[in-house]
């Protein structure tokens, strides 16, 4: 390792594993933990100011996700490195985090050295996931059509409404440009090349029906 140490935040809502962790990273010397946090949304509001090379995300968290913030994080600092954090070893998990940007998904049971070893392995470009995570992934060999993450499911949802990118992009505060780049993966992955398909693509689908207020 370089002499720069990492710089690292953990996002956790149970107070005991978020401080176990942090007492876990503080005895490298390499490793500097920048925060703990309880939320979500906390990690979104705080992430320019505290500067994580690396943030430990849990998966469920009240309020925004894991997975929400992770989206979020990532739109808004591409360069941050996150790992999620579970207590969940099903492929589906792991599969929908991996697609939602996360760099590695380890599993909250693991032993404490190889939290150490999953943030050594996204701070030199490469994914981690844990020996318990990597053994539930199987290979998909029959997916046909990739799956929207999370947020591209909002985007679809709000563009489906009738919605204009300008629109979508003050409802989610994320930049228009961001929304376009969304619309355009949106429609590469369903294979729909206009906005109307868009909709009766999520009216199919019921993407349209019992939409939450808190999404």
């Amino acid at each position: 390792m370089s002499d720069q140490t990492i710089r690292v935040l953990i996002v956790d809502d149970h107070p005991m594993v978020a401080e176990g962790i942090q007492s876990i990273l503080e005895s490298y010397d390499d490793i500097t933990v920048v925060g703990t946090l309880s939320s979500g949304k906390k990690a979104v509001d705080q992430v320019a100011d505290l500067k994580p090379d690396v943030i430990l995300m849990d998966l469920n968290m009240p309020g925004l996700s894991g997975l929400s913030a992770t989206e979020i994080i990532l739109e808004r600092i591409p360069d941050t490195c996150i790992l999620i954090l579970s207590m969940h070893d099903s492929p589906e998990y792991i599969s929908t985090a991996l697609s939602h940007g996360a760099k590695g998904y380890v599993l909250k049971d693991v032993p404490t050295d190889e939290i150490k070893k999953a943030i050594d392995a996204v701070m030199r470009g490469e994914q981690y996931l844990c020996t318990g995570a990597s053994g539930s992934l199987k290979p998909k060999g029959d997916t046909t059509r990739e799956a929207l993450t999370g947020r591209e499911q909002t985007i679809l949802l709000e563009l489906a409404q009738g919605k204009s990118n300008k629109e979508v992009a003050q409802t989610l505060d994320i930049s228009v440009r961001t929304v376009e780049t969304h619309r355009k993966n949106i429609k590469r992955k369903l294979g729909i090349s206009s906005t109307a398909g868009l909709t009766r693509y999520a009216l199919e689908h019921g993407v349209l029906q019992g939409t939450s207020p808190g999404f």
